[in-house]
């Protein structure tokens, strides 16, 4: 669970930002006392971090025996969504 400041720091968003996306129904939250919070799998479903990533230079796509670069940032993304 992240609180709206957690939120901002991870999205690098303001955590007003984070708050209008509460109001307008992008990102789904609950609501705790005064607080919201959100599940991290849900900032990262309206993040689409998969779409944000920067492609690799083309020095970087191949490995210097000459295969295709691994994904290693989904293989880790992979890993932790098992837990």
């Amino acid at each position: 669970m992240l609180t709206v400041p957690e939120a901002a720091r991870r999205a690098r968003r303001n955590p007003e930002t984070i708050r209008r996306w509460i109001r307008e129904g992008r990102l789904r939250a609950t609501k705790v006392g005064t607080q919201h919070v959100l599940e991290e799998k849900d900032l990262d479903e309206v993040l689409g971090r998969f779409q944000d990533t920067v492609p690799l230079p083309p020095e970087w796509q191949t490995t210097f025996w000459g295969g295709p670069m691994p994904d290693v940032v989904a293989a880790v993304r992979r890993s932790r969504a098992g837990h």
